[in-house]
């Protein structure tokens, strides 16, 4: 398979020098790459900021703001088997991006925000496209970051995105060594993954989109003992 995942977290600029941006730290997105690539799988990683370092391997498209990932998510889409959104998109951008360094005044400073392009919701609406190396859609993946209700919220993007699964966690995943997620398909329940290190995890998900990507036909793959924990391939 080749996996497009993207990592780290967007910015998106105020002023030359000012940024509006989060605390993703990029290691789920790059433990995922790694897991893919030692699968003996063709990784493509957008690469927003951050100070993790890259799998070797991996072809490292670097970015900075969401505009500019979702131009390299559109170049890169149509080669890909999995896309893979673990990075953290801004949400909103600045309406206005001051050409020069806004200087500092006793008045108080009101920056307008729009919203940013939804880069998940363009991959799900874009999946089914023909491709020139099979005939298959490809298999989308959306990660949720949810502080309350995280099934309901989780299920939400899942359904509202066509999304084929979303990987749920908390804001304490932030910057972690450790996290635990819980994982959703289409028409199958919540599975719960307990506390692990990242790379652990990362390489519980990549093998579980493969055989899900492979289960797309009339015999659907059974996932008890996944859920079970004693699934062979885990």
């Amino acid at each position: 398979m080749h996996f497009l995942i993207t990592a780290g977290g967007t910015r998106e600029y105020i002023d030359p020098v000012r940024f509006i941006s989060n605390t993703s730290s990029g290691r789920m997105g790059y433990a995922l790459a790694r897991a893919a690539v030692s699968a003996g799988h063709k990784v493509t990683v957008i690469a927003a900021p951050t100070i993790e370092q890259p799998p070797r391997k991996a072809k490292i498209v670097r970015v900075e703001t969401t505009a500019q990932m979702f131009e390299a998510v559109r170049k890169y889409f149509p080669v890909c088997d999995c896309l893979i959104m673990a990075a953290a998109v801004a949400d909103y951008t600045p309406a206005r991006k001051s050409k020069v360094k806004i200087k500092k005044a006793k008045k108080n400073l009101i920056i307008r925000l729009k919203p940013t392009v939804d880069i998940l919701a363009w991959a799900g609406k874009h999946k089914h496209e023909r491709r020139a190396t099979s005939d298959e859609p490809r298999f989308v993946v959306g990660f949720a970051l949810e502080d309350k209700a995280i099934q309901t919220h989780a299920e939400k993007k899942l359904k509202e995105k066509n999304l084929d699964m979303i990987i749920a966690n908390t804001p304490a995943a932030i910057g972690a060594e450790e996290s635990t997620v819980q994982i959703k398909c289409k028409t199958d329940k919540w599975i719960k993954l307990p506390a692990a290190p990242k790379a652990q995890t990362a390489q519980k998900i990549i093998r579980f989109i493969c055989e899900k990507s492979e289960a797309r036909n009339p015999k659907k793959i059974q996932i008890s003992n996944f859920q079970n924990g004693n699934n062979r391939h885990l």
